[in-house]
């Protein structure tokens, strides 16, 4: 027969416990403060994130975003634990991007750069805070570093292509739409990669019979739509856009533009075919930002851009949409099809 405990028992164990429940506490409160030291001995790290033009609710620029904090993700980097990311843009604006710039500067432990307008910004602010760029065309040209090689500043980073993927967009063009004899060529001259492209695509316009009339794609909406639309009254014209920010910020804008008019296009980048381009060709950016991400890691565990050499795409990827070929009743090569690494249909 079981008896009920004795209230010296029951004391007696009521004791235990709290003892017990004492110790936990000691050992819980000691433990405190060695956590507390830990978190605080871990600086939280800054990471500057700064744009020309690109809105921040621009799909691509989301992509990129995504891209490089995956990227950091893998190497350690948790945003909002152990690092934090200021995103700023210009919009547009020249002023805001310089202020942008001094804000970054102040802030960060390292800021990557989203084309060579955002680093002219930083460079004219410091030339100490290191700077991880994507999308510079001519960082040596630029001024932004001393060699590809050796950058030997607070810069370095990824270029987008060689000028002479120019040739390669005026190549295409032919191949997707013989008939093509004239080219406008939508371009920014008021920048050097402006300038680079459009002489590369100038070296082949005569091998291909291909009449070239440039452009300006730095002025208002309204002039650009005037000069396209006057383009377009000739019969046999087909579009280039080369890369610039100001182009890839507004290219909803040479799509429409190029469906408008009914002329086949072809785009300095992949991703433009998403939104109804034509024909792309150039490198996986969103790539590039991951790579970037693996240069900011390097240098917050204490690396130096002046020791970081610059590196050119490997690769360049081609992609076509078969919806906007269809309606501008152009027939795909099968063997230019064969070679696209991405197809809309």
């Amino acid at each position: 027969m079981n008896r009920p405990p004795s209230p010296f028992t029951m004391l007696l164990s009521r004791h235990t416990r709290r003892r017990e429940v004492i110790t936990l506490l000691g050992v819980a409160a000691a433990a405190w403060p060695l956590a507390a030291r830990a978190q605080q001995g871990e600086r939280m790290r800054r990471i500057g994130w700064l744009t020309a033009s690109f809105a921040a609710n621009d799909p691509e620029i989301q992509a990129r975003r995504a891209g490089f904090v995956q990227a950091l993700r893998e190497l350690g980097w948790t945003e909002g634990d152990n690092v934090r990311i200021d995103y700023r843009s210009g919009a547009g604006s020249a002023n805001d991007l310089r202020k942008h710039a001094a804000e970054l500067v102040a802030l960060a432990d390292v800021v990557l750069a989203n084309g060579s307008q955002p680093v002219q910004a930083l460079q004219q602010v410091s030339r100490t805070v290191p700077i991880v760029f994507v999308q510079v065309p001519d960082p040596v040209g630029a001024g932004f570093i001393d060699s590809v090689a050796r950058p030997g500043g607070n810069a370095t980073g990824f270029t987008p292509f060689e000028y002479s993927i120019g040739t390669k967009w005026l190549e295409l063009l032919k191949e997707i739409a013989p008939a093509v004899k004239r080219a406008g060529v939508l371009r920014d001259p008021g920048t050097p990669a402006g300038a680079g492209q459009w002489g590369a695509i100038q070296s082949v316009a005569a091998s291909l019979a291909v009449e070239l009339s440039p452009i300006n794609t730095s002025v208002a909406t309204a002039e650009i739509e005037r000069a396209v639309a006057s383009f377009a009254r000739q019969p046999n014209g087909g579009l280039i856009l080369t890369a610039s920010a100001g182009a890839a910020a507004r290219r909803d804008v040479f799509i429409t533009l190029a469906a408008r008019h009914k002329l086949p296009g072809v785009y300095a980048n992949p991703y433009y075919v998403v939104g109804g381009g034509l024909l792309g060709y150039g490198p996986n950016i969103v790539a590039q930002y991951r790579q970037a991400a693996g240069y900011v890691d390097r240098i917050l565990k204490g690396e130096k851009p002046a020791d970081l050499p610059v590196q050119t795409p490997t690769k360049y990827e081609l992609a076509i949409n078969l919806k906007t070929a269809k309606a501008l009743g152009l027939d795909v090569p099968p063997m230019l099809l064969a070679r696209a690494d991405e197809v809309i249909e």
